[in-house]
C-alpha cells in the first residue's frame, strides 16, 4: 500500500510522498489476505503464553482460521456493521477476529480487559454491540453488565463454552467452512470504534474506516526508521485495544509481513520486557514513556543481548533525561511521536533522517498538514502559543464520533481538527507539546504548561515518576502543586521536598518551581499511560492527595 521511504532527508520524504487513491480497500485483505495468498508460510504472529510457550502462526494458517471465523460469526447473525466487541489480552485471537470482522463488513469493538463493569457496560451500550468475543477471565464482568445491554445477542468465550452463559470461541470457529469471500468496501466504509480515555469527559466512540492503516503507515516507517527490514521482529507492551497497540504496531507489522509478537503482561514487568526483547530479537517497538520510566530502574541491562535498531515513544513527553538513557542504555535515539484516537501519527521524529530535539513530538509525517492555530482557526508563526490541530481529509483521521453528531461537529474549526493540546512549532518546523489545554496553569500572570515541570522532575535522582497541576491560590490565581512518586528508599520529608523545589528553581525557572509538593505511592494512570491530572486536582479539592 505504502512502501518504505528511501529517501535521505526528511524533506525529500515530504515533497515526495503522495496518499494512494484506491476505489476498494479492506483491512483484511491488507493484514492477511495477501500474504496467505502469496507467501502462505511466511510467519505472522508468535504468539507468548503466560508459561513462556510459543505458537507460531503463518498466514496461510492465520488466514484459514479468519475464515472460518467469519462464516461461524455470520451464521450466528452477524451482519455488515453490526458491532462486536473484543475483549481479549494481546494473543492471537485478538488478531483473528479483527480479520474475520473486517472479512464480513463488521465493525470491530476493541476492549481493554482491565476495564470494570461501568467501562464497559458504558462503550458496550453505546455501540450497540451485538457479540463479544473474550476470555473466562473476563466473562464474570459481562455477565454481571448483560442484563443492561438489551443488543448483546451472543458471547464467545475462547476458553470453551462456560455454563451456557457463553459459546466455545474454537468450537464454534471449528464449524465455519474454511473459505470466505470478503465483502467489497471502500476506504470511508467503517472498520472499527476505538472509544477515547476518557481524561476530559466521557469517552467518545471515534469511528474509523478502512483507510485508517494507510493513514498510519508513514508514522510506522518515520519512527521506526524504515519499517520493514529485513529481520525485524515487533513487539509493543501496549494493549492492541487502544491506537497505540493496534495501528501503530499490530496492524503495520501484519500487513508488511513483519513477525509480530503477541504477549500482554497482567503488570508490566520492566525485566520481562528486556527478556522478550532478547528472547525474539526484536529490532523495532513503541513503548508508552510509563514503561521506558519503569525499564530505566533495571540493573545492568547491558547483560541483556539486544538487537534493537528502532524505538517509538508516545502519549506522554519523553524528555530529556529518557532521550538520553535510550542512546546510553540502548544504543538509539527513541523517536518521539504524537497523534490521537481521532487521527494518530501526524507528528514523528525520525533519528535518521532529522536531529531529534529533547522535548519535541516531532514534525509533520509525510502526508499530513500539521500546525498551530488560534480560537479563530489561524495558523500562528513560530515560538507562538496555540493549539495543535490537523488538516483534513486525511486518511487517518476518524470518521466521526459514534452517536456524537454535535461532538463531531465540535472537533473542528473549518477543515482543521481540533486537539485540545496546547502547543508551538519552532523556526524548524518542531512541534512541542505544552499542555492539554483544560491543563494549562495560570499562575500570577504566567501560562505554565505541567509537562516540562514534569520532564524536569524525573530528572531528580531521587523521582521516579511526577504529576503536575495547578491549583488555587488567593494571591497567584493557581499555584503548581507537584505530586511525586519517589525511587525505591528516598525519604518522603520536608528535606526531599526543598531539594526537589530547588532543583526545579536551578534546572528550569523560578516562576515554576512547585510550592506544594505531595507524595503519593503511585499517580492515577489512564489504561493508556496518560497521567490523570484531573484526578490529582480532585484529590487536592478533597484533601485526599
Amino acid at each position: 500500500m505504502i512502501s518504505a521511504f528511501d529517501v535521505d532527508s526528511y524533506e525529500t520524504a515530504r515533497a515526495q510522498f503522495r496518499w494512494p487513491q484506491p476505489a476498494r480497500l479492506n483491512l483484511a485483505t491488507e493484514l492477511c489476505e495477501r500474504w496467505a495468498a502469496t507467501e502462505p508460510s511466511r510467519i505472522a504472529i508468535l504468539d507468548l503464553d503466560a508459561d513462556g510457550g510459543v505458537a507460531e502462526w503463518r498466514f496461510g494458517a492465520l488466514n484459514e482460521k479468519a475464515n472460518r471465523l467469519a462464516n461461524a460469526l455470520k451464521a450466528h447473525g452477524l451482519e455488515r456493521r453490526d458491532r462486536c466487541g473484543v475483549l481479549l489480552p494481546q494473543r492471537v485471537e485478538t488478531a483473528l477476529c479483527h480479520i474475520a470482522l473486517y472479512k464480513l463488513g463488521a465493525i470491530a469493538l476493541p476492549l481493554f480487559t482491565l476495564f470494570g463493569e461501568e467501562g464497559l457496560e458504558f462503550r458496550l451500550g453505546d455501540a450497540g454491540a451485538k457479540m463479544v468475543v473474550t476470555d473466562a477471565a473476563n466473562l464474570p464482568k459481562l455477565l454481571a453488565i448483560r442484563d443492561r445491554l438489551p443488543a448483546l445477542e451472543t458471547v464467545f468465550c475462547i476458553d470453551g463454552p462456560q455454563d451456557g452463559a457463553a459459546r466455545g470461541f474454537w468450537e464454534t470457529l471449528d464449524r465455519g467452512a474454511d473459505r470466505f469471500e470478503t465483502v467489497e468496501t471502500g476506504p470511508e466504509d467503517p472498520a472499527f470504534i476505538c472509544y477515547t480515555s476518557g481524561t476530559t469527559g466521557p469517552p467518545k466512540g471515534a469511528l474509523h474506516g478502512h483507510r485508517v492503516l494507510m493513514g498510519h503507515l508513514p508514522g510506522v516507517q518515520m519512527w521506526l526508521e524504515g519499517l520493514p527490514r529485513l529481520g525485524d521482529v515487533n513487539w509493543t507492551p501496549a494493549d492492541w485495544a487502544w491506537l497505540g497497540g493496534l495501528c501503530n504496531v499490530m496492524m503495520p507489522s501484519l500487513h508488511y509481513g513483519v513477525p509480530l509478537v503477541a504477549h500482554r503482561m497482567g503488570k508490566f514487568d520492566p525485566e520481562k520486557a528486556f527478556h522478550i526483547w532478547q528472547r525474539f530479537g526484536v529490532t523495532v517497538g513503541f513503548l508508552p514513556p510509563t514503561a521506558l520510566k519503569i525499564m530505566r530502574t533495571v540493573e545492568a541491562p547491558e547483560r541483556y543481548d539486544l538487537k534493537l535498531r528502532a524505538i517509538g515513544c508516545g502519549g506522554e513527553s519523553l524528555g530529556a533525561e529518557l532521550l538520553e538513557w535510550g542512546r546510553e542504555t540502548l544504543g538509539l535515539t527513541i523517536n518521539e511521536f504524537y497523534g490521537q484516537t481521532e487521527c494518530n501519527l501526524v507528528l514523528c521524529n525520525n533519528g535518521a533522517l532529522m536531529p531529534n530535539k529533547p522535548g519535541s513530538m516531532g514534525r509533520p509525517t509525510p502526508g499530513h498538514d500539521v500546525a498551530v492555530i488560534d480560537s479563530a482557526g489561524k495558523s500562528l508563526p513560530a515560538g507562538e502559543i496555540g493549539e495543535i490541530a490537523v488538516r483534513r481529509p486525511n486518511p487517518a483521521m476518524f470518521l466521526e464520533y459514534w452517536n456524537r453528531f454535535d461532538a463531531t461537529k465540535g472537533k473542528f474549526i473549518g477543515d482543521w481538527m481540533r486537539t485540545g493540546d496546547e502547543g508551538v512549532v519552532d523556526e524548524d518546523g518542531y512541534v512541542f507539546f505544552n499542555a492539554r489545554t483544560d491543563d494549562v496553569i495560570s499562575s500570577a500572570g504566567y501560562r505554565i504548561g505541567p509537562g516540562e515541570i514534569e520532564d524536569c522532575l524525573t530528572g531528580h535522582p531521587a523521582v521516579a515518576m511526577a504529576g503536575v497541576v495547578g491549583v488555587p491560590d488567593e494571591l497567584r490565581g493557581e499555584a503548581v502543586k507537584a505530586y511525586v512518586v519517589l525511587r525505591e528508599g528516598q525519604a518522603a520529608d520536608a528535606a526531599q521536598i526543598e531539594s526537589i523545589q530547588t532543583y526545579v528553581k536551578t534546572k528550569l525557572s523560578p516562576h515554576e518551581y512547585p510550592r506544594e509538593v505531595a507524595f503519593l505511592e503511585a499517580l492515577p494512570m489512564t489504561a493508556t499511560g496518560k497521567i490523570m491530572r484531573r484526578e490529582l486536582k480532585r484529590r487536592h479539592i478533597e484533601g485526599t492527595g
